[in-house]
């Protein structure tokens, strides 16, 4: 499992979190929108340092539900071979995905940089598109039944409070 998950974290969020950003800061250096670090004495050096800590969080634990109980990775070509539906995916349907927004969130306040903040509205946008139509008809043919009910009992992207608990 060791090489396989290193491998889905370099190429997936390793992308969105560092590469993506790292470019977009690079190309951006110099102009009227570079990035200008927030310090620890303005709101948003608090507010990214929040969003940095739940986004960690959350896709730590996430990723460690995949590995462990799912027996696969977050990456489409090696997906958990057993429905994950346990911790914050009880909630709601995407946890690892809100995770990744929370960091790029956090790069966009920390940096203050628009061109961030830019790149977090593609990629959730790109993801509200990606998840009905390609992951979540992959996961119906997948899982069958079983994933229906829960895709009917737990929303995709705003957590239900209480948890799903599976028939």
């Amino acid at each position: 499992m060791g090489w396989r998950l290193i491998k889905s974290l370099v190429a997936l969020p390793g992308t969105a979190l560092v590469l993506v950003p790292a470019l977009l800061l690079w190309a951006t250096a110099g102009t009227a929108v570079a990035a200008a670090p927030a310090a620890p004495a303005q709101p948003l050096f608090w507010l990214a340092l929040v969003c940095l800590c739940l986004g960690l969080g959350l896709m730590i634990w996430t990723i460690a539900i995949f590995a462990t109980f799912g027996k696969g990775t977050l990456a489409p070509w090696d997906p958990p071979v057993r429905l994950v539906v346990r911790g914050p995916y009880r909630h709601v349907r995407n946890p690892m995905i809100t995770g990744v927004l929370l960091v790029l969130l956090a790069e966009a306040a920390f940096l203050r940089s628009w061109p961030l903040a830019g790149w977090w509205t593609c990629f959730f946008s790109a993801n509200v598109i990606y998840f009905p139509c390609v992951e979540e008809k992959a996961l119906e043919e997948r899982f069958g039944a079983d994933y229906r009910s829960y895709k009917a009992h737990v929303p995709r992207w705003v957590p239900r409070v209480t948890p799903w608990c599976c028939p």
